[in-house]
Formats: C-alpha cells, sequence, structure tokens
C-alpha cells in the first residue's frame, strides 16, 4: 500500500556525525575531490585508496566501500575486486555505481564481473544503467540516461530480487528498492543535472549513510533525501551551476532536523 511514511533520515545524519565512519571509495577520478568533500561535510571520514596493492587492506578498516566505474581501467576494476572480496569478508556494504553501463561493451562486461564475482549490496545508477545490468537492451548516452521502454520500478525490483541487493534508480524522482520495500523520493532540484558528478556524490553519500544502518534501502532513501534537501536549499542563494555546487557543500553541511522533517518528499510501498 502506497502512502507517505515518517523516514527519519535526521538520525541516521546525526549517527554519521556521531561516528565518522570512515567510506573508502574506488571512484570516478573526473568527480573524486567532490566525492571526498560530500561525504566529509556529511560527517564522515572519506578515503580513496585505488591501488591494488592497498586496496583490500583499506577496505578492512572502514564501514563501508563505494565502487564506480565511471572512468574504469582493466586494472581498476581488479582493484575494486580485491576490495570488494574484504569489505564481504568483514561484512560492510558494497555500493557500486554502474557510471556509463549500457555505453560500452567494456562497461557492461566489467559490471557483470563485479556482480558475479563479489557480493554488491546497493546498485546505483540512473534508469538506462540499472536497465543494462538487468539484461535490458538499451544505450545509454556517455553517462547520461537513454531511453528506458519498460517501468523502471518493475526492472528494479527484479534486478534486486535476482541479485539480492539495494537498487537505486536515480532521475527526476529517486526509486529505491530491496525487492521488498519500494521508496520514492521527490526532492531534488533541476539545477542538479547541470554540475557533472552529482550522480557520483549520491553514491558516497549512500555510501555514508549505509555505512550506519542495516537496511540498506532506508539508509540509501534517508541519504537522498538528505542529499537533494541541500540541493533544493543550495539553489535558493546559487547564480548558476558553479555557485550551487559550491553552497550544495555548505548545505549539506548545515543541514538539521527541522530542515529534513520539514522538507523530505518520499512515498514508500511494499
Amino acid at each position: 500500500m502506497a502512502g507517505k511514511i515518517k523516514l527519519d533520515a535526521y538520525s541516521l545524519l546525526a549517527k554519521i556525525r556521531q561516528e565518522n565512519p570512515v567510506v573508502h571509495h574506488l571512484t570516478n577520478w573526473v568527480t573524486i575531490y567532490d566525492c571526498a568533500n560530500i561525504t566529509k561535510v556529511l560527517g564522515a571520514s572519506p578515503v580513496m585508496a585505488h591501488a591494488q596493492e592497498e586496496s583490500a587492506e583499506m577496505a578492512s578498516i572502514a564501514s563501508s566501500l563505494v565502487l564506480n566505474i565511471g572512468t574504469l581501467t582493466v586494472d581498476f576494476v581488479e582493484a575494486m575486486k580485491l576490495a570488494a572480496k574484504s569489505a564481504n569478508k568483514k561484512g560492510i556494504p558494497v555500493i557500486l555505481d554502474v557510471c556509463g553501463a549500457g555505453a560500452t561493451q567494456l562497461r557492461d562486461k566489467k559490471c557483470l564481473e563485479l556482480l558475479d564475482e563479489t557480493t554488491i549490496n546497493v546498485v546505483k545508477g540512473n534508469a538506462s544503467e540499472i536497465a543494462r545490468v538487468s539484461g535490458e537492451k538499451v544505450l545509454t548516452r556517455g553517462v547520461d540516461t537513454g531511453h528506458v521502454s519498460k517501468d523502471v520500478i518493475t526492472i528494479s525490483r527484479g534486478l534486486a530480487l535476482r541479485r539480492g541487493c539495494t537498487v537505486v534508480v536515480t532521475g527526476r524522482e529517486d526509486t529505491v528498492t530491496d525487492g521488498k520495500e519500494i521508496y520514492i523520493i521527490k526532492n531534488g532540484h533541476p539545477m542538479m543535472t547541470h554540475v557533472v558528478g552529482t550522480g557520483c556524490m549520491a553514491a558516497s553519500v549512500i555510501g555514508a549513510f549505509c555505512a550506519v544502518e542495516k537496511d540498506l534501502a532506508y539508509a540509501a532513501a534517508a541519504g537522498l533525501i538528505c542529499f537533494e534537501i541541500a540541493a533544493e536549499c543550495a539553489v535558493k542563494s546559487s547564480l548558476g551551476p558553479g555557485s550551487f555546487k559550491e553552497r550544495l557543500f555548505d548545505c549539506a553541511f548545515n543541514l538539521d532536523k527541522k530542515t529534513i522533517t520539514k522538507m523530505q518528499k518520499v512515498e514508500c510501498s511494499s
């Protein structure tokens, strides 16, 4: 039954600020600085260790692991596998941003290798990226979403059930599902689409929230709510993409319970 719910996103943000969890990233070189910053301003501790020689060791001291194939190489994905297997052994959540899946054969292949050879707990992407790793014949326009003919909720729920994971689909409205619960987040602002890296930052935010909450669908939804409320606040005093990005970090840092409770827009069904 669908309807508005009282998802307490602020309580998880407060927990991040209190616990300062380490979020290990093997992420996109284009957006790595922004991913580190958004993780830090939320209260978590980002680390970016990409070398095969240390990726597994670093994962062993982290509270969550974020993988992003945005600037993939074959060697880089091997480092991701090592880190993911270490994270699996420790029992911490692994978030995979399937950035650009559906654009090239290499990306498709390496996404499936990560999904098949390691345990991925959260798969995140836009509609065409998620459709592609679900086996649909779609084309992603670089890292921008392409046309998807099938219903996004059906695709994401099916992938979640087959893979035993949480699936996050970002877009005008975000869908988060573990195959049982389905969260629809309606926060955010179109200005986010004019800044490179907001999708990658969203994966880092999810990593921070999943580091402090075992219900990963709930955690991912709460993280997106906070991130996108910060975006809504930031745009109020922005002149364009440049000032918006600067204000986004400030607004994420200054998020409080009153703001989140008043502004969050989320629906849940099962």
